[in-house]
């Protein structure tokens, strides 16, 4: 069984904790993404990468509350992590 099959078994299984745990961790993850980013600058550049980590974090955060397909609301929930991760990274340490 694959690391993304287990995973997504344990976050249906606990759907309801999961999911305020998700909104909660990928909130603050975003939001640190989007401070690595500003910190930076307000270019073009920084305000296009900042459009994207907020919309990841709005859809994530709406298809929870929309009530979607739980596999729907794993994979958002998986993109704005690794996109914010990503963000962090990049803004951090790339001057």
């Amino acid at each position: 069984m694959t690391l993304y099959q287990s995973t997504f078994e344990n976050f249906n299984k606990n759907y309801i904790g999961s999911a305020t745990m998700a909104v909660i961790g990928q909130s603050c993850l975003g939001a640190a993404a989007a401070m690595y980013i500003l910190s930076h600058g307000t270019s073009i550049g920084q305000m296009i990468q900042l459009g994207i980590i907020v919309l990841a974090c709005i859809l994530a955060n709406t298809s929870i509350l929309a009530q979607m397909k739980h596999k729907v609301v794993f994979n958002f929930i998986l993109t704005s992590v690794v996109l914010s991760i990503l963000f962090i990274i990049l803004n951090n340490f790339i001057v």
